[in-house]
């Protein structure tokens, strides 16, 4: 069965910005959708958030996609790093994407890219031209390493409604998961 995970950002929850509308979207797809409520993310912790998510029985195969927004899609590379050596999911998506060793409000330890490669069959980074918290030039550094795919939205911001109304979907990834817009 074809399964997501979706992870919010930092002092985020599942219903902010443009998570209730890409869940319904997946699951008229026929995803069966996760979107947890990430435990202390006013300051995301990297481990925390693995041992929530391995602990659930949430289970990851070739069929799954996780897509993360900010400290989340941090989370999605964290969780592909720890997943066991010969798992590989199909496509995860990193949506404000930044790189943690140069935050101070997260986790502070650097995503190990060799461990990391083959967790997916594709990587695609999700990020905008004047995100003012999350620097293109980490998006840039993560695609050019993992062999991804970088897709630049030209005034997009940081994806936050807060920031603008219209994040409350975010239909560039309909394209990038391969979900037709009129269908669904």
């Amino acid at each position: 069965m074809k399964n997501a995970l979706l992870l919010h950002g930092t002092s985020a929850n599942p219903n902010m910005n443009w998570f209730d509308w890409l869940k319904d979207k997946l699951e008229k797809d026929g995803y069966k959708v996760w979107v947890p409520q990430l435990p202390g993310s006013e300051h995301p912790d990297m481990n925390s958030y693995r041992e929530f998510i391995f602990g659930s029985n949430w289970e990851f195969d070739d069929n799954s996609i996780i897509v993360g927004h900010s400290s989340g899609a941090v989370a999605a590379l964290s969780l592909l790093e720890a997943m066991p050596e010969g798992a590989q999911i199909d496509t995860a998506v990193m949506v404000g994407v930044y790189r943690p060793e140069e935050k101070e409000y997260s986790t502070r330890e650097p995503i190990d890219i060799e461990k990391v490669h083959n967790k997916a069959k594709r990587f695609v980074f999700v990020h905008s031209d004047n995100d003012h918290l999350c620097p293109l030039e980490d998006a840039q550094f993560f695609a050019d390493k993992l062999n991804g795919e970088l897709l630049i939205v030209p005034g997009g911001r940081h994806f936050s409604e807060m920031q603008d109304i219209k994040h409350k979907e975010l239909p560039e990834l309909l394209s990038v998961l391969g979900l037709e817009s009129e269908k669904i």
